[in-house]
């Protein structure tokens, strides 16, 4: 019985070294510690991370061009403080126009 089963199995899968090689496959596939699966996910998250750091540096980048101008020019220095802090002078007097939402 259990020749008759053995013999209708392909010869190429009888082989020794085609079932160390398939359990070799599976194990590194599946039950490795660093399996595809997780080095898929690890591939994922290095490639945000890539796309981050690239956000940053760009950031970076406008953030020191910025610095260097609010640094270095009394007139920037005055348009920052105005149009992001809401400053004024003594005599000045400062309207905020307000649009309301359109409702639907």
């Amino acid at each position: 019985m259990f020749r008759k089963i053995y013999d209708r199995i392909p010869r190429f899968i009888r082989n020794k070294y085609f079932l160390v090689l398939l359990v070799f496959v599976v194990w590194m596939l599946f039950l490795d510690r660093n399996n595809f699966m997780s080095q898929i996910g690890l591939w994922s998250d290095l490639h945000k991370l890539q796309e981050e750091k690239k956000f940053y540096l760009d950031e970076t980048a406008k953030d020191s061009v910025a610095y260097y101008k609010l640094m270095n020019d009394s007139i920037e220095a005055e348009k920052i403080g105005r149009e992001k802090y809401m400053m004024k002078r003594d005599s000045e007097d400062i309207f905020l126009v307000v649009k309301k939402p359109k409702v639907k």
